[in-house]
């Protein structure tokens, strides 16, 4: 029996069900440029509405008019007349209304470039991943981090961009535009959150085989919390305490892997990779593609070019299950 055939309303009936979907699919909250938890991105939110709200009064106008030509006044028109609606219609009212749009979206722009009010973050997009230097106002040196971007409430923070080695674009839809990021030049924007909480940050700009993976936290924090934070974010890593993390900590120095990160307190220097030594205590592992749990620190650990396609870092495929416990729980310690 052949399968009965799907008429045109129900076939634009499953696609437009599907469109909306797609849609509602990247209706997440924390990484959603229309649930704004920042100054600059409240603004873009009322742009975006505004610029939609323009297009629907415009689609409305012209599709009017051409009802009104065809439905209505359906007798043959003066050639003054249909000049006129084709002039007004046609041409004057979308060049002005968007226009209008035009110049008040531009006049934002310069309140997406203020100067910060004291803190500044600097962030290089590597391969791929982010590496995070905060600087004080008054202060001779960073503190570093990696992956994830920590700010106090009601501040505007300055951004200060590059990159290693692609073009690369740095985003936190909740707090406000993007920025591009290029190899040997400095970009600047400036964030000002205004409500505390958790939001996912993105590199907008197509840079490889690991774009979709080139993620962070954006953690807005109230100003003594970020204080509290910040200091102890500038301190030692922690010691490892007991013999399962000791002997993790003992497999770290005997791969190398502190040839290729920091972790501070120890002889661990490395500058290559991201600095490990408060990486238990972040949001997420690899630019936000795991977790950080024990388990997630040995499945990163072992199978990371499956998980980042051409990432720098090797995978370490060759520890046993207790070696890759033992490494992980050393791990999860630098908190």
């Amino acid at each position: 029996m052949s399968p009965r055939p799907v008429s045109t309303r129900a076939l634009r009936l499953r696609l437009g069900a599907g469109a909306l979907l797609l849609v509602l699919a990247g209706c997440d909250y924390r990484q959603s440029a229309l649930l704004s938890g920042g100054e600059d991105g409240a603004a873009l939110a009322v742009l975006f509405f505004t610029m939609l709200t323009g297009a629907v009064v415009l689609w409305i106008a012209l599709n009017g008019l051409f009802f009104f030509v065809t439905r209505v006044h359906t007798v043959k028109m003066s050639a003054s007349l249909a000049n006129w609606l084709i002039i007004g219609g046609g041409l004057v009212l979308p060049t002005v209304l968007l226009g209008v749009l035009l110049v008040w979206g531009l006049g934002m722009l310069p309140d997406q470039r203020q100067a910060g009010d004291g803190l500044t973050i600097r962030v290089t997009a590597e391969q791929w991943w982010w590496r995070v230097e905060y600087w004080p106002e008054g202060a001779e040196a960073p503190v570093t981090s990696a992956n994830e971007i920590r700010l106090p409430v009601g501040e505007r923070v300055e951004f200060r961009l590059d990159s290693k080695s692609f073009i690369h674009s740095f985003w936190i839809p909740a707090l406000g535009g993007k920025m591009d990021m290029f190899p040997g030049r400095e970009t600047r924007m400036s964030l000002k959150a205004v409500e505390p909480g958790v939001y996912r940050g993105q590199c907008a700009e197509f840079c490889g085989a690991s774009h979709a993976w080139m993620a962070f936290e954006a953690v807005a924090m109230t100003p003594e919390d970020f204080t509290a934070w910040l200091e102890a974010e500038a301190g030692d890593a922690a010691t490892p305490e007991g013999e399962v993390a000791q002997a993790g900590a003992a497999i770290f120095a005997r791969e190398g892997c502190g040839a290729c990160h920091t972790v501070r307190g120890t002889q661990h220097v490395g500058r290559v990779g991201p600095d490990l030594t408060h990486v238990g205590g972040r949001l997420s592992l690899g630019a936000g593609r795991l977790g950080v749990r024990l388990e997630d620190f040995a499945l990163w650990v072992k199978h990371t070019g499956d998980l980042k396609p051409e990432v720098e870092m090797p995978e370490y495929d060759h520890l046993d299950d207790g070696e890759l416990t033992a490494l992980a729980t050393y791990l999860e310690g630098l908190e």
